[in-house]
């Protein structure tokens, strides 16, 4: 027997639009109702009413997918995230990558927002296979049921490392996280520019952290057994960063007159302390990753990627850069 989620399968959207479609609801485009209703009339579909109510809003439950890693842009990204969903009356589930799986399986979702990287695709493929609608953040997955919104991490972390050299930094380090579409993309920016200025790059000052303040203070520990300290260290996110610099202080090392920092997330606290980032509108994401959310499962969305700008912040951790401070 053809079912709705046949219908859906069939032309990329969420059981939840095919739903509307058949049961005359006129929250669908028309290109989108005429291909559903064509399909179902293809495939033979038969309309029962016990099917009526497979994806419909009923199901008004998000699952909300992030890391127990404490990293401070989560809180601004899931206020952006509850505040349209207040608004559309939604409710939320957080949960961890620990019991994401169980619950985002239930019967009671909608939909899922994932935001921590370290939840396998096969988890999140498999959830998408069931008709759910996804929307992940910063991480690319091919599926018909997934929106990837991502940050425009190349090109923001390209523009801060352009202006680096060109304000005349020669030398450099670098300081990345977990294996993820982020650190990845962030890292080859910082290849990319420096190849194409031909400044050569010591492998001796490229160190794995792993987002948190520790493993930044560990990586300056290291910096400073060298022989000749790096001009600059470019750390792929704030809290990196500012483990550095923490440790730097505390061994007497000058920021930014001995060594300049830069961070990448701007973070409550890089602010204060003055340090260089690029700066991702994370409420705005989380706002904007709802938003798409809801009008999938209304009918009204698609499953086209969405790229967030990002932009640099130069503050006085960067020792030739002393413009646009705050």
């Amino acid at each position: 027997m053809v079912g709705i989620k046949d219908i859906a399968s069939r032309c990329g959207v969420s059981p939840t639009t095919v739903s509307n479609v058949l049961n005359n609801k006129n929250n669908v485009g028309r290109e989108t109702r005429d291909r559903i209703l064509e399909t179902a009339k293809e495939l033979g579909y038969v309309h029962k009413k016990s099917e009526a109510t497979v994806g419909n809003r009923k199901k008004n439950t998000v699952a909300i997918n992030f890391s127990d890693f404490d990293a401070p842009f989560y809180f601004d990204v899931l206020h952006g995230i509850s505040d349209y969903a207040v608004k559309k009356d939604f409710n939320l589930l957080i949960c961890t990558k620990e019991n994401f799986a169980k619950y985002a399986d239930s019967d009671s979702i909608c939909g899922c927002i994932i935001m921590d990287w370290s939840t396998d695709d096969s988890t999140i493929m498999s959830i998408a296979d069931k008709g759910i609608p996804i929307i992940t953040l910063d991480r690319q997955m091919p599926h018909k049921l997934i929106k990837n919104l991502v940050t425009a991490n190349y090109e923001s972390e390209r523009a801060l490392v352009e202006k680096l050299v060109s304000s005349g930094f020669t030398s450099f380090a670098f300081m990345g996280g977990i294996d993820s579409d982020d650190n990845k993309e962030r890292y080859r920016a910082f290849r990319d520019v420096l190849k194409e200025n031909d400044i050569s790059f010591d492998r001796n000052l490229l160190f794995e952290g792993d987002w948190t303040e520790k493993s930044g203070a560990a990586a300056a520990r290291l910096i400073m057994l060298q022989p000749r300290m790096p001009q600059v260290l470019v750390c792929a996110n704030d809290l990196m960063a500012i483990g550095a610099i923490r440790k730097f202080q505390e061994n007497s090392i000058r920021v930014p007159e001995d060594i300049s920092v830069c961070g990448f997330d701007d973070v409550i606290m890089s602010k204060y302390l003055g340090l260089t980032t690029v700066c991702v509108p994370n409420y705005e994401r989380g706002f904007l990753a709802m938003q798409a959310l809801s009008d999938i499962i209304d009918g009204s969305g698609d499953f086209g990627n969405f790229k967030v700008g990002a932009r640099v912040k130069w503050r006085k951790s960067i020792k030739p850069i002393m413009t646009d401070q705050e």
